[in-house]
């Protein structure tokens, strides 16, 4: 349950009165400058800001760089890193047992893409209300580099080696899927991916973030399309990003026509300042459209392509009681003698 306390005079605190500490994690044992410890800042700052008490969350990974990341925020939440590419599975049990758990779901290109694609398609199908993020650099860092199923056809390693093999979109599989939040960010771009957290925490579904965060070990040189260099200069930003929690007041203001408002499930309000102004987050057809287009001239489309705020999520679709299961009481979830002798004669 959500709690307030106290704050010492002086202190910064959020609208629970929870100073940023809670948030936090330990300390990272990533490589210096790992575009994963950006995310990690930003998934902090969102948190703080959006006033979500820790003890709500449940912070899932599964092997790899990426999935160390879960140790460096929110260190008061509830936390499990599962095996590799296992993580959707033992998210969804997690989400059935306790539907009133926030949950944060973060993951790496070889987790994804590779071992656990499988568990990726039926995640995305059934629309678990968890923010998935897939911290995305090309390459398998814990094991000295290799390409990773996102690397770019062309790209070359360090050691010369080049890519011949063409990547898998994970924007435009779960878009095809049914994940109903789909969005693109660069851990070097603070304001926007900052901004898609926030919105992904008021949406009740699956949200499907892919954050591209360069290997500065294996790959951030001259000739990678995931280098720093290279994103900075072939981004595409789909548009402005403005989001409003429902607990502030509502004042955003932009020119006529330009401005796209979608409603959240709690009453959170999103603005997309639309760049093309032809474009609708809300049409499947234009997002794949808008990924396909980008991806063909060599560039990284960013922002929110697909957004579906009125699909039902996997938990209300199984129409699951209010009171989360893991704590009723046994004689509430355990049928009577009387109640199974029923079931089995309605099947003679």
């Amino acid at each position: 349950m959500t709690t307030t306390s106290t704050p010492e005079p002086g202190k910064k605190v959020n609208r629970i009165g929870l100073e940023m500490q809670p948030y936090r994690g330990g300390k990272t044992t990533l490589c210096a400058g790992c575009g994963h410890n950006a995310i990690s800042e930003r998934i902090i700052e969102a948190f703080f800001e959006m006033g979500v008490n820790p003890k709500d969350v449940i912070k899932l990974s599964g092997i790899g760089c990426s999935s160390k990341s879960p140790a460096y925020f929110l260190g008061g939440s509830h936390g499990l890193n599962s095996v590799h590419g296992r993580m959707p599975s033992v998210a969804t049990g997690a989400l059935l047992a306790n539907r009133k758990l926030l949950a944060i779901g973060v993951s790496g290109d070889g987790d994804t893409g590779a071992i656990g694609i499988g568990q990726f398609v039926h995640l995305m199908r059934r629309n678990l209300p968890l923010i998935y993020i897939i911290e995305d650099n090309g390459c398998y860092g814990l094991t000295k580099g290799q390409f990773s199923p996102t690397a770019d056809l062309g790209s070359v390693l360090k050691n010369g080696v080049v890519n011949d093999l063409p990547p898998i979109d994970t924007c435009s599989l779960a878009i095809e899927l049914g994940a109903s939040f789909v969005a693109r960010s660069f851990s070097g771009d603070k304001k926007q991916l900052l901004s898609i957290l926030k919105a992904s925490m008021s949406h009740r579904g699956t949200c499907m973030i892919d954050v591209i965060s360069p290997c500065v070990t294996f790959n951030d040189h001259e000739g990678s399309t995931k280098s720093y260099a290279y994103v900075k200069d072939h981004e595409e930003p789909v548009g402005d990003i403005n989001f409003v929690p429902f607990f502030e007041d509502i004042s955003v203001e932009y020119e006529p026509g330009t401005t796209t408002e979608v409603k959240m499930h709690d009453g959170s309000r999103l603005f997309l300042k639309k760049l093309a102004e032809d474009y609708d987050p809300t049409d499947k057809g234009a997002a794949l459209r808008l990924l396909r287009e980008t991806t063909h001239r060599n560039e990284y489309a960013t922002g929110i392509f697909y957004i579906e705020p009125t699909k039902y999520d996997f938990t209300t679709l199984l129409n699951l009681v209010d009171e989360p299961l893991s704590t009723l009481p046994l004689e509430r979830i355990r049928p009577g003698r009387e109640v199974l002798d029923a079931v089995m004669d309605s099947l003679r």
